[in-house]
């Protein structure tokens, strides 16, 4: 915001970005009607809270956020989650699920608005990117598993997948055959089109563009047709239909603020709330790069913490950036936030004079949207990259997966979080070491493993590639022992500690016995290469005392002096 007040790119508006605005809020209000609906079913709340939780939001990030085109509302994800923290307090569509709800996005939007005026922004980095990639990927087979009951007709609950199938298995021989014939259909049109659709109306003569807009769109005209057919044909009665949505604009609610409630859902909250900030930032992020923009963390956190605030008081439930809806409004034409403005105003327009469309309109259809587009969250492709470059965070990426699958979605982040610091304290706690030696007619050191270098046999150079502390230092002695104990011994032993950035107590100590070890065998102990931070903390202790040998510059100088001495 500027001195006045107002966003900085509102004062700085060109009329000729007004039709791009517009044209992509109208695209961007036909995809998000549909989804709205879904993710309120999703998340266990009447279907007009997703309208609701995609109307002020909107307004309320455009005036904080700093993505130019990041369109905020009703998530997957945060409404599975929403769904899952309030699963055991209260029955889904209940009004106490509905204080929950509310109550959870008041809680996130509260603590990601502290944040950004601490001004937290290095909190997107909190969770590594294969946890949030499997997180984000368990959490969509397990949304895609527990939409299978509402798509066939049955009724299955639970917060893991396990749980679900029981149900799902348990319900085959109650399966309404209508319902499960309208979702299947749907469910088709909606899978081909997202394959096929675009592609289809290029051949028929529709330039790119347009084609993968047009496409995308497909959930509403599934939305409108299915109800129109039902309510036409006179089959409201034969399955579950969403039922007369109120018209009219939400009015203010005010959260219960019930301590123990707020004791139960603070947890939830503040795990909705970072995963949402995580993933809304990359998001942003990855448009902001094809754009040439930048995003402000600091500003992400205000924006989405005040768009969760207002959606609380409307009434509604948790939100946070939609990837599809965000491609959409970029592909649209949209070069301000001022077409998530217009989106609001367009919304507010159907909340006012079309909720009667949706009457008729059939929850296994609704169910085949969220499976679509849970569909898409699923990166396998990603699991595959990630487990190339690096097993361990392949296992972070497949464990998170697997964890919100088995145990649910709170537990599923807590699995993911627990494995990744795992393998960085496994990594710290066994520390790549390498002997090295000169390359030939240069003052470079490589491992000896890998280059062709000079050696000498009074000499022996060790790089340390990582801090030293109490979780590796013990592993650091037995290595560089190991480094010595050869025939015939050397006379020096090198620490070369240009990538050591910190030496706490203990290690300090390990070199210290280490020196004393080492001058036993008549080798001595020197260092090369020590950063200066470093070298601050070693100076007046007692290491430097107790050291045999000295402490050179560079490795280079350590070798010119030391070589055959």
């Amino acid at each position: 915001m500027t001195a006045a007040g107002l966003p900085r790119w509102l004062r700085g508006y060109r009329r000729e970005h007004l039709a791009g605005d517009l044209v992509a809020a109208v695209i961007v209000t036909l995809l998000l009607v549909p989804q709205g609906l879904a993710y309120a079913a999703l998340a266990g709340l009447p279907p007009q809270l997703g309208l609701y939780a995609s109307l002020v939001p909107m307004v309320a990030y455009a005036a904080l956020g700093s993505s130019m085109v990041l369109s905020v509302g009703p998530v997957a994800v945060a409404s599975l989650m929403t769904a899952s923290a309030l699963a055991p307090l209260a029955e889904p569509g209940s009004p106490e699920h509905v204080a929950g709800a509310v109550l959870l996005a008041f809680l996130s939007g509260a603590m990601l608005l502290l944040f950004g005026l601490l001004r937290l922004g290095n909190l997107a980095r909190l969770l590594s990117h294969p946890v949030i990639s499997g997180f984000i990927s368990g959490a969509a087979l397990l949304i895609i598993i527990g939409q299978l009951g509402p798509l066939l007709g049955i009724e299955a609950r639970g917060s893991t997948a396990l749980a679900v199938a029981g149900d799902l298995v348990a319900g085959l021989v109650s399966v309404n055959p209508l319902t499960a014939l309208i979702g299947g259909l749907v469910l088709l049109f909606l899978a081909l089109a997202r394959r096929w659709l675009a592609p289809l109306l290029e051949r028929l003569g529709l330039p790119g563009g347009p084609a993968a807009l047009l496409a995308r769109l497909a959930p509403m005209a599934a939305v409108l047709v299915s109800a129109a057919l039902v309510a036409g044909l006179g089959l409201e009665e034969q399955l579950a239909v969403v039922g007369p949505l109120p018209a009219g604009l939400p009015q203010p609610v005010w959260p219960a603020l019930d301590p123990a409630l707020v004791g139960e859902l603070l947890l939830p909250a503040l795990v909705i709330g970072l995963i949402g900030f995580v993933e809304s930032v990359a998001v942003a992020q990855a448009f902001a790069r094809e754009r040439g923009e930048r995003i402000n963390p600091d500003a992400e956190l205000r924006g989405l913490g005040a768009a969760n605030v207002v959606s609380a008081l409307s009434g509604a439930f948790p939100v946070a950036g939609g990837f599809s809806r965000t491609a959409v409004n970029a592909d649209a034409g949209a070069r301000t936030p001022l077409a998530s403005v217009f989106s609001a105003v367009l919304v507010a327009a159907v909340l006012l004079t079309a909720t009667g469309l949706f009457r008729a309109l059939p929850m296994t259809v609704l169910a085949a949207v969220i499976v679509v587009a849970a569909a898409g969250l699923v990166d396998m492709a990603g699991l595959r990259r990630v487990w190339r470059h690096d097993r361990a965070e392949g296992l972070a990426f497949a464990g998170t997966a697997l964890g919100v699958l088995a145990v649910g979605v709170e537990g599923g982040v807590i699995f993911g979080v627990a494995l990744s610091l795992a393998t960085l304290i496994w990594r710290a706690s066994h520390p790549h070491l390498a002997v090295v030696g000169r390359v030939p007619g240069t003052e470079h050191f490589r491992n000896v493993q890998r280059y062709d270098v000079e050696t000498d046999l009074a000499v022996v150079l060790v790089r340390i590639d990582e801090i030293l502390f109490f979780g590796n230092a013990e592993a650091v002695r037995s290595r560089l022992e190991a480094c010595v104990d050869r025939d015939p011994a050397p006379r020096h032993l090198v620490l070369v500690m240009l990538s050591v950035s910190h030496v706490d107590a203990t290690a300090v100590e390990m070199l210290e016995d280490l020196s004393g070890r080492l001058a036993e065998q008549g080798i001595a102990l020197h260092l090369a290469e020590v950063k200066g931070p470093v070298m601050d903390r070693l100076r007046d202790g007692p290491l430097m005392r107790k050291l045999t040998g000295e402490v050179f510059l560079s490795a280079n100088e350590a070798y010119e002096a030391l070589a055959g001495r």
